[in-house]
């Protein structure tokens, strides 16, 4: 314990003020990447993920290396055209510009469509890039790719360059509850909403690789609850940034509104975890330590996108509670540094 006492004084002695062109934060210490991300969205579709991406550019501790827009399912209503991948990134470059960040991140678009089957990867620019990346020998800083969707990218890249599934750790926003671990929400969606996206893709990550996965299923998602006062109260006050997030979000619930669906006043910003989970991490013994997770034999997923008990599947991290207090009130902290 001593010596633990001693390397902490030693460490704060060195944290002094530092001219950087860096992001500071507030106290004497510039905080600095520790990990690399890809994020992986579909920025076209429900608009937790922009919340998400905003969340993640104000987070100095990640070094983001890539930004890449994901499709959505076939004639999904959010967006119902047949360039969804394209809007996605679209949307991405949108809310970069609005943030007023300078940034030479690449922001790219994936496949428009679903892999076509549980062997043949799509093609796209996106794939290249997170295999680039994923082969890169030039640092020491670990590489996590965060999905808050579907799968093709991350089950592309993988079908066409298997020795990167050691070289980085799959964060996904999806698939449905675990049945010893959580009851499905009334009226639920089967197969999951995620995982509907490209079964084949979800096929390819459980059941062809051996790619550390750490899942957050539906019943933990679905714990990123925000009031809609803390919507007025907390986002929209916050400049331009604020305001989009805040339009973005109120469009929605207006167009719902028309189909007689009544929402009520919370919104699930279930994207949010992949900055918890990432950015968030605990100072020392890093992990993202205040949200809990089981290790599970990763299931086989079957065609119709349900899991199967597979004796052969490798462990995976399951989250079943999230530290929404600590993702909801950093967020709300960085928007409000960045607006002054």
């Amino acid at each position: 314990m001593t010596n633990y006492i001693c390397f902490i004084f030693l460490l704060c002695s060195l944290m002094e003020p530092i001219a950087s062109s860096g992001q500071p934060m507030p106290g004497k210490a510039i905080v600095t990447p520790r990990m690399r991300v890809i994020v992986d969205n579909d920025f076209s579709g429900d608009p937790d993920g922009l919340f998400q991406l905003a969340h993640l550019l104000l987070s100095p501790s990640v070094e983001i290396s890539a930004i890449i827009g994901s499709h959505l399912k076939a004639g999904d209503g959010f967006d119902n055209s047949a360039m969804q991948a394209d809007n996605a990134a679209r949307k991405a470059r949108e809310l970069v510009q609005v943030m007023a960040i300078k940034t030479n991140i690449p922001i790219v678009a994936g496949s428009n469509k679903a892999m076509p089957n549980d062997s043949i990867p799509v093609a796209s620019e996106a794939v290249n890039v997170i295999i680039k990346e994923a082969m890169r020998t030039d640092t020491q800083l670990p590489l996590y790719v965060l999905c808050g969707a579907g799968l093709t990218e991350i089950a592309s890249a993988i079908l066409k360059a298997p020795q990167i599934a050691d070289k980085l750790t799959l964060v996904w926003i999806g698939g449905p509850e675990y049945p010893d671990l959580a009851l499905p929400p009334p009226n639920y969606t089967n197969p999951e909403y995620n995982l509907n996206i490209d079964i084949a893709a979800a096929r390819v990550v459980f059941n062809k690789t051996s790619m550390p996965i750490w899942q957050v299923p539906r019943n933990a998602y679905r714990q990123a609850l925000l009031p809609y006062s803390q919507l007025q109260v907390q986002i929209r006050p916050q400049g331009k940034t604020g305001a989009y997030l805040c339009n973005a979000l109120e469009s929605l619930m207006t167009r719902l509104t028309q189909y007689k669906l009544n929402i009520g006043e919370t919104y699930i910003l279930g994207d949010s975890p992949l900055v918890l989970l990432t950015a968030l991490q605990s100072s020392f013994e890093a992990d993202p330590s205040s949200s809990e997770y089981v290790i599970r034999l990763a299931p086989k997923i079957n065609s119709l996108g349900a899991y199967e008990y597979s004796p052969a599947g490798r462990p995976i991290r399951v989250y079943t509670r999230i530290d929404t207090s600590l993702m909801f009130t950093d967020f709300f902290a960085k928007l409000s540094l960045m607006n002054r």
